[in-house]
């Protein structure tokens, strides 16, 4: 019984467990707030896109009319 309670009263492995509840809850928010600013860096690479495809094809022409 003497090493039971000894086992009880150590808080050696408590540090660890706190960590991996940190650790979670971390990756949960670095998840949450990837969702939410993705549709917006999609907009913005779309435009970019957009504005290179515009850019390469005026290059291709003459280049007098962009």
């Amino acid at each position: 019984m003497t090493n039971f309670s000894a086992f009880l009263k150590d808080e050696a492995g408590a540090v660890t467990v706190d960590w991996v509840v940190l650790t979670a809850a971390v990756v949960g928010l670095g998840l949450l707030i990837f969702n939410w600013v993705r549709p917006a860096v999609s907009n913005l690479a779309e435009s970019i896109n957009a504005e290179l495809a515009e850019a390469q094809a005026c290059m291709e022409s003459d280049g007098v009319t962009c």
